[in-house]
């Protein structure tokens, strides 16, 4: 009763039924010249429109939506059980995704520049959200196919607009396209993320597309019977026809399993993605957290020092915040004042700040830390409003805005801490036209920093320049640098030990800041001049082949009972070098 209820408030007669039917069963032809040309332009549109980071370029991706049909063919084969329609939209939605990702990875590939835009990063982080509008919003496109058209169709636009399962294709084709050019690991967490949100639509649109077919009763005898008569003259479903009946198990796949195993099939594949879903709604979640805690901490620190401390006891303004900011790090609180000042702050003010800063952010002061940078104005003039003739603006040139740039930058990067062990050693700035800016950080550690801490540290050093766009890099040095071996009493270095001094001493010249540690090791039948002579050895060579200073180079005697060296790669040297 319900079904003929629903179909007949929604106005969908038996006619149309059969029409539905049949016009997503043809929908799916491979031959169709007109639908793989939507999918390539789609895919450019797409993937051009997140390289410029123009939400109205994608916005016009979304609105082809060429896929829109072989998903809601999913939906219709698990609702009428019908076997030949899911594998020809099983086969369809395939190449499609295959035409689609393809294509914007050869993009990716020409393209001189290959920046992680916002829109790109947008897409790569799905969470339960998502998953909720692809829900309605396949319901809605189900119900908006269904129906008769009258007038004008407004429901499908929106449809294409929410669901959006183009741009994140093409963010898996921008991934792949990274991976092979710049860096695979970034373009796999990239590819990933984008592969996750369109799984997410494609599996929700899917499942709610089979709830409107199924409560349509759009499989009703009448319908399959004039389904069979269309596919005796259809080519395509002829031939997946006699490719299924091929197949030993063809017999008991007929039907996809009974009515309650095409709903446990999907249900368990939704199950599957609610945790990674889920995963990125609760760090979602811990980030806004973090910012709305971040901004009650500045919101209050920028308070009590406009009450307390901005005006001196006559009411006459002292000075003004210039910029703030909030760190917090092992549960003590750093607030960062900058401020124009006509008269400089004592350290008991600074105590006294502290003091009533502690009770409104509920820590002891002792969590809490001042660090307040005065600028010092000519005189207390400076501090009142501003005269009715302003001026003339000095214009910066050039060289002195570039200078004032890489200040920020480097005023920016000064505080970073890298998860232990590793220590970052040296910083490159690249920026170009194309690319404004990229950021290499070189650091030493015996391990690699893993994936998500990469992506912690580059996200923190985004937030300290207010630079969402930066490009950030990390590139590792390894502090060992290798074991060179010794014959019996000799001190001899072999031309494979030249190679690995060629190699340490090539690091040293790029690094300044870097130490060579010798660890010599000799036989205890040795005599005790030799680890000298061999330390002095692999110093001199260095000394003239690679022209290493012999005070970045500092030897220790080693444990081993074996006749080597071993080299390490340090950023401090050696309290006290042995005799």
């Amino acid at each position: 009763m319900f079904r003929n209820w629903f179909a007949n408030n929604l106005g969908v007669g038996q006619a149309r039924k059969e029409q539905v039917y049949l016009d997503i069963c043809s929908s799916l032809s491979l031959d169709d010249a007109s639908y793989w040309i939507q999918v390539l332009f789609a895919a450019g549109i797409a993937t051009l429109g997140l390289v410029l980071n123009s939400p109205a370029v994608i916005i016009g991706a979304m609105l082809i939506s060429p896929l829109m049909g072989g998903i809601l063919a999913n939906g219709l084969a698990l609702a009428a059980g019908d076997v030949i329609l899911a594998m020809r939209a099983l086969l369809n939605l395939l190449l499609s995704c295959f035409v689609a990702i393809s294509f914007a990875v050869l993009l990716v590939t020409l393209l001189p520049f290959k920046e992680i835009t916002s829109e790109i990063l947008a897409r790569t982080r799905p969470n339960i959200l998502d998953l909720v509008v692809a829900l309605f919003s396949g319901a809605v496109g189900s119900v908006a196919i269904c129906k008769e058209p009258k007038g004008m169709a407004t429901s499908i636009p929106g449809v294409a607009i929410a669901v959006a399962l183009m741009p994140p294709l093409c963010v898996v084709g921008y991934g792949i396209g990274i991976a092979i050019t710049v860096n695979i690991n970034q373009g796999i967490r990239v590819a990933g993320g984008g592969g996750l949100l369109f799984f997410t639509n494609l599996v929700a649109i899917t499942f709610t597309a089979m709830l409107v077919f199924l409560g349509l009763h759009i499989d009703n005898d009448l319908v399959r019977a004039k389904v069979r008569e269309w596919r005796q003259t259809h080519p395509e479903s002829i031939w997946v026809q006699a490719l299924l009946e091929k197949l030993p198990a063809y017999g008991k796949i007929r039907k996809i399993g009974s009515l309650p195993g095409r709903f446990l099939l999907i249900l368990i594949t939704i199950a599957a993605i609610l945790f990674p879903l889920n995963r990125s709604l609760s760090q979602l979640g811990r980030e806004i957290a973090i910012q709305q805690q971040d901004n009650r901490n500045r919101n209050s620190a920028t308070d009590v020092w406009q009450k307390n401390f901005a005006s001196f006891p006559n009411g006459e303004p002292r000075s003004f915040i210039s910029t703030i900011s909030v760190a917090e790090q092992n549960k003590k609180l750093t607030v960062q004042l900058q401020v124009f000042t006509s008269q400089q702050y004592s350290s008991e003010e600074r105590d006294q700040y502290i003091e009533m800063l502690a009770p409104r952010l509920g820590k002891p002061p002792e969590l809490l830390a001042l660090k307040l940078v005065e600028i010092p104005t000519a005189s207390n003039e400076l501090l009142r409003p501003v005269p009715r003739e302003k001026p003339v603006e000095r214009v910066l040139t050039i060289a002195e805005l570039q200078s004032n740039f890489v200040e920020e930058v480097q005023s920016a990067l000064r505080d970073v801490r890298l998860p232990p062990p590793a220590t970052m050693i040296s910083y490159e700035l690249i920026s170009n036209p194309v690319a404004p800016l990229n950021i290499r950080l070189v650091y030493l550690s015996e391990r690699e920093i893993d994936g998500d801490a990469k992506t912690l540290v580059a996200d923190s050093i985004r937030g300290r320049l207010n630079y969402p766009s930066a490009g950030v890099n990390l590139q590792r040095i390894s502090t060992d640098v290798g074991v060179i071996s010794f014959e019996s009493e000799e001190s001899e270095i072999t031309s494979e030990d030249r190679e690995l001094l060629d190699a340490a001493g090539q690091v040293l010249q790029e690094q300044p800041n870097l130490f060579l540690t010798i660890t010599v090791n000799q036989q205890e039948d040795e005599l005790a001049e030799i680890s000298p002579r061999r330390s002095q050895a692999i110093i001199e060579y260095l000394e003239s082949q690679q022209q290493i200073s012999s005070d970045r180079i500092q030897w220790q005697p080693g444990t081993e009972s074996e006749s080597s060296a071993i080299l390490k790669l340090t950023v401090e040297s050696l309290a006290q070098p042995p005799e």
